[in-house]
């Protein structure tokens, strides 16, 4: 490790405050721009520990200009900041030679230094983040074939300056789902558990203990996914779903049974995922976008599983939609709810084919 670990947002507001913006100061008097951490990285979404320094972390920025002044100062901000930028900002390199088929690592450097300092305009950017330009408006499709990693990437991080205006507005456009978008969403969330709640006692009914366990997991993280849309957090992609469900406050209770249901033998899986959907249940009774759905446990018909039946909360979610497009959709959610797939995930072009195929068959 080069110096002690800060979270890479601080050292990336330092890099800007204290090296990027008096060059550009310097070099390009009145420029007006926006500088910002966003997009892809671990930093972004706050999750970063001393094992993220070994790749593509470090003193980086965007900087995004007017399409005028990126035609026309681009390359030279480029330039300039290759020539005169300092080898290192409170112990760590700005220096990250690219690697062929390797991620960016930081290094020391006597000559030019290869900075992480990507320079565009936010329209270009966002088609690239997210397959499209919110600056006109955000569609239902828009909402529905973004990954909800991407929405993450682009409304978390931090803007250093924001002149220009554009890309605050995008970040607060994008800030959360419009409610009717919301209420899908979670119906599909609730539709996906009660595809599989009952599966739990059934597979251990005929002696598929791994298979159970499969399950439990599963419906664990349905549940977490379900939770962090309550409390209007985009859900992370699998590696930081943990991190993100475990900083809601809201979520302690869930959190506890589904503790036990990973953990639990097979009498005591099912019910902990019961009790994790009570809680859950009340919760969203508590949001107040649909009505008031007895939160409590029951069994799967005449079979002695006990379930929670999701279905009901889903149901009751659909018949408050308003808007005649979103409640014309099949049954699938977000992309992100039937996709699984994390080179799909991370490719917006293909996500969006991928919703067009699906609502084809509305």
């Amino acid at each position: 490790m080069w110096g002690p670990f800060v979270p890479g947002l601080q050292l990336c507001r330092l890099f800007y405050t204290d090296a990027v913006r008096p060059l550009l100061a310097e070099a390009f008097p009145g420029l007006r721009y926006a500088a910002a951490r966003v997009g892809p990285g671990s930093e972004v979404l706050g999750f970063d520990t001393e094992r993220s320094v070994d790749h593509d972390w470090g003193p980086r920025l965007t900087l995004f200009l007017s399409p005028s002044d990126l035609a026309r100062y681009g390359e030279r901000v480029t330039a300039l900041l290759s020539e005169r930028l300092p080898k290192q900002i409170h112990g760590w390199p700005t220096h990250f030679p690219p690697v062929p088929g390797r991620a960016r690592v930081p290094a020391g450097t006597d000559g030019p230094v290869a900075h992480l300092v990507q320079v565009t305009e936010v329209g270009a950017w966002c088609e690239t983040q997210l397959g499209f330009d919110p600056r006109p408006g955000v569609t239902t499709f828009d909402w529905l074939a973004t990954p909800t990693q991407l929405l993450a990437e682009v409304t978390g991080g931090a803007v250093f300056s924001d002149v220009l205006g554009e890309l605050t507005a995008v970040r607060d456009r994008l800030h959360w789902y419009p409610d009717d978008v919301w209420r899908y969403l979670l119906a599909c969330q609730w539709a996906r558990i009660g595809q599989e709640e009952p599966f739990v006692g059934r597979t251990v009914e005929v002696g598929a203990e791994a298979g159970s366990r499969v399950l439990a997991a599963r419906l664990t993280r349905d549940v977490m996914r379900l939770c962090l849309l309550m409390a209007r957090r985009y859900p992370p992609y699998g590696k930081w779903l943990g991190s993100a469900f475990a900083a809601l406050p809201e979520a302690s209770a869930v959190a506890a049974a589904l503790d036990g249901a990973l953990t639990g033998d097979a009498t005591a899986r099912q019910a902990a995922l019961c009790t994790a959907y009570e809680a859950a249940g009340a919760w969203q009774n508590r949001l107040g976008l649909a009505g008031t759905v007895d939160p409590t446990r029951r069994w799967f018909h005449d079979r002695p599983y006990p379930v929670i039946g999701a279905d009901r909360f889903a149901a009751a979610l659909l018949g408050r939609i308003t808007d005649p497009e979103i409640a014309g959709l099949p049954p699938v959610g977000g992309i992100d709810q039937y996709v699984d797939s994390t080179p799909v995930l991370c490719q917006p072009k293909l996500t969006r084919a991928l919703t067009a195929a699906a609502w084809r068959f509305r």
